[in-house]
């Protein structure tokens, strides 16, 4: 198994390291669609029971990147195309609003910020980094808006689609088309335009839904 292991014998909060190296692994790739989640092979590697180690995959359950099926126990969840349209669907109406309240808020440290994610984006001529860069870039504007439930949930769908996304920057050049895309979402926000910066969000969303549900079909 691909996976980081970390002693956590002497850690009160060994369901939680367990839980964040997981879905770390899942979103990024390392552990892969079906891949078992064997929970005496993964206390082993950070030295504790298991009883954080299922406390970590109820908790990966609950976000969808983790399913139980009979015979086999817990494994890496798959997204189908119609699971993919749904949380973009969802995205491309709260992203767009996030960021609309998020506008007349901006800061100019924010703003900077967001622009270092974008140049870093831009450069990078390493797939791996693009996931996180891209979900800096947007979340740096995003929580200028104050709203940490709409954060949360805009966290959980990125996590469930995450490796997917990854995948589409890849096999469809699409780093390309998102860091013009970033640019003149970044530009809208600077100029203090709250209703084109959502605009540029939402079609940056549905833009990247079509891409990734190429992606899938050809993965699938």
């Amino acid at each position: 198994m691909k996976l980081k292991s970390v002693d956590i014998s002497k850690t009160a909060s060994a369901a939680t390291i367990v839980f964040d190296a997981l879905r770390k692994a899942i979103i990024e790739g390392d552990l892969k669609e079906g891949e078992p989640l064997r929970q005496d092979e993964i206390a082993r590697m950070f030295n504790t029971s298991r009883i954080p180690v299922r406390e970590a995959i109820s908790r990966l359950e609950e976000q969808g990147l983790v399913k139980t099926q009979r015979y086999k126990g817990a494994v890496v969840s798959g997204l189908s195309a119609q699971e993919a349209q749904e949380i973009f669907d969802l995205r491309a109406v709260l992203e767009p609003e996030v960021i609309r309240r998020a506008v007349p808020r901006m800061s100019k440290e924010a703003l900077a910020q967001a622009k270092e994610c974008l140049v870093a984006f831009s450069q990078s001529s390493d797939p791996m980094t693009w996931g996180d860069l891209n979900r800096d870039f947007h979340a740096t504007l995003y929580r200028e808006a104050g709203l940490q439930y709409h954060m949360d949930v805009i966290d959980n769908a990125m996590d469930r689609v995450d490796s997917y996304l990854r995948a589409q920057l890849v096999l469809s050049n699409g780093s390309e088309r998102a860091n013009d895309e970033h640019i003149a979402i970044w530009e809208a926000c600077a100029a203090g335009d709250a209703d084109l910066a959502a605009a540029l969000t939402r079609e940056h969303i549905t833009g990247a839904c079509d891409a990734l549900l190429q992606t899938l079909n050809k993965l699938g």
